[in-house]
């Protein structure tokens, strides 16, 4: 299993907590099994092998931390979802968003490019060009706004900017 696939099952989970009114924890214990792997796999390939231990570590941080940090990650989705009340946001979009904003606020170890890629790109396998647009933008406008420059990239005193 890869990493976007994994990022994909955090992704399912994310969104699932939003109807469920379970915990990520329990979420968690019913979900992430190879039993329930085993029957969701027989319908949606992307649960076709369960997930080896650095794989699990990964998809619990992702569900957990966006469970812990909702509030938070809902509150810079509005800010930048200018026009629009969240009450009217597509939940996937929602789901997609907090995985990717949880990673780039609270996951050093995944570049922001790479996190707003892997959003992008799982958006388009759910949602319409506008969605994916929208998702784009709102993830964009997050980064340039809320995040500092990466400090490898910024030109040194004196030099001159690229």
């Amino acid at each position: 299993m890869t990493r976007t696939a994994a990022r994909e099952i955090a992704v399912h989970f994310a969104f699932e907590l939003g109807f469920t009114g379970q915990t990520a924890d329990e979420l968690l214990e019913e979900a992430l099994n190879r039993k329930t792997f085993a029957q969701i796999g027989e319908e949606e390939p992307l649960y076709t092998e369960f997930p080896n231990e650095t794989q699990r570590e990964y998809i619990v941080k992702l569900v957990k931390g966006v469970y812990e940090h909702s509030p938070e990650l809902d509150e810079y989705i509005s800010k930048y979802a200018i026009g629009w009340k969240f009450s009217r946001l597509n939940r996937v979009a929602i789901a997609i968003m907090r995985v990717a904003m949880y990673e780039i606020l609270y996951m050093q170890d995944i570049p922001n490019a790479a996190a707003i890629n892997e959003a992008v790109e799982m958006t388009k396998h759910y949602e319409e060009p506008e969605v994916v647009s929208f998702v784009n933008g709102i993830l964009g406008s997050f980064v340039r706004n809320e995040c500092p420059p990466d400090p490898v990239s910024l030109p040194r005193q004196g030099e001159p900017e690229a």
